[in-house]
């Protein structure tokens, strides 16, 4: 946390060229996709040589606190020009993650007042949502923290009823916590909205990411819990039928479960083998599809990443139709310095991450195996 605000020329990735090199070739070319265009579109083509789909870019530069002396005018510049450059770097039917924190310190204490953006910032926002859907990429507002969530749902809804029309389907997506309790009132009413005005709601769904700061009576009791909660909602979302965590919001006059887009972003690859098992069904039983994509942080969880990926090239067995998922890599870009909060959550995740190992060797162990009876005619 030091190197966040120091002045020293010890731990400022700023000034200490030694520090900053040894974070660039570490940990910011693991997790992170460059500083520039040139570097971005080169990750985004090493992400695309591997079997991916695609990319989810986002720009680093975070707000995390209020000033006094912010400048609107120049944090909203700096945020428009970085998102409309994310933009002009990605393929059609990539990804964009968006942080409407991002534009600056008034940005996050309208959202922590629940306020409507500045006109300044709404124009802003309007503007990245034209260029995306002129050139058919997403963008995947995150859901930040429980004291801004419901003022960052009535922005990114207020968007989705403009742009999420038509046969593209969503422009926009929100980002649905799982690990809270509150998850599947607020994609019920979110549903409701989306069904009485008459556009398609962007949903992707996330465990969370805030288990240390968040009020600890929101999240459930178990990562148990947790884990039904997603899954199931998962269900819900593919299959289009209600269930017994999700139900239709009491202000819905009609029970039938409106369209969606979906985005499944998780590191639990048991979740992701139930949601293709879901899919391979549906598609076997000739069932309409809800728009799809698997997507993983650049760096982590590879042998998740991997068996998706694994899943895209296999041929079908014994002449069975199999669902082909569509994996993308999410990965941020910036310099270093504009990516350290970034990197630091990497690191606490990483933390978490020890009790996957046993399951991370496990599965790497069987792939091993898998390559060698290959190789002698085995497999």
């Amino acid at each position: 946390m030091r190197m966040l605000q120091s002045k020293s020329w010890l731990t400022s990735v700023e000034k200490n060229p030694l520090l900053r090199m040894a974070l660039r070739e570490t940990f910011y070319k693991q997790y992170c996709g460059g500083t520039n265009r040139t570097e971005v579109k080169q990750t985004i083509a090493d992400l695309q040589k591997l079997g991916f789909q695609g990319v989810i870019l986002e720009y680093a530069l975070e707000v995390l606190q209020d000033a006094k002396d912010a400048d609107e005018a120049k944090d909203v510049e700096v945020w428009r020009s970085a998102l409309l450059a994310s933009v002009d770097m990605v393929n059609p039917g990539d990804f964009i993650g968006v942080k409407w924190s991002g534009m600056g310190s008034h940005a996050l204490q309208l959202l922590k007042n629940g306020e409507s953006p500045s006109a300044l910032m709404n124009s802003a926002m309007r503007e990245v949502c034209d260029a995306a859907a002129a050139k058919q990429v997403k963008l995947l507002p995150s859901a930040e923290e429980t004291t801004t969530t419901p003022t960052i749902d009535a922005w990114t809804l207020s968007l989705q009823r403009d742009y999420n029309r038509g046969p593209s389907g969503s422009v926009l997506y929100n980002t649905y916590q799982t690990y809270l309790k509150r998850a599947p009132a607020q994609i019920a009413n979110h549903l409701a909205d989306a069904q009485e005005k008459g556009y398609t709601l962007g949903v992707k769904l996330v465990r969370g990411a805030y288990l240390a700061s968040e009020p600890r009576h929101m999240i459930h009791d178990t990562i148990e819990d947790t884990h039904a909660a997603y899954d199931n909602l998962t269900a819900a979302c593919l299959k289009r039928q209600w269930n017994t965590t999700l139900s239709p919001a009491a202000s819905m006059t009609n029970p039938s479960f409106p369209p969606i887009n979906l985005v499944l972003a998780t590191h639990n690859a048991a979740s992701v083998r139930s949601a293709q098992a879901i899919r391979t069904q549906q598609i076997r039983n000739n069932e309409p599809l809800v728009p799809l994509a698997y997507a993983q942080l650049k760096g982590m969880a590879d042998e998740v990443s991997c068996e998706l990926l694994q899943a895209s090239k296999a041929a079908p067995q014994d002449g069975q139709i199999v669902d082909v998922p569509r994996a993308f890599k999410c990965t941020t870009w910036g310099s270093l310095s504009e990516n350290l909060n970034y990197l630091l959550r990497r690191a606490a995740e990483n933390k978490d991450a020890a009790t996957r190992t046993k399951e991370s060797q496990n599965a790497m162990g069987a792939e091993l195996r898998r390559r060698f009876r290959g190789v002698f005619g085995m497999a």
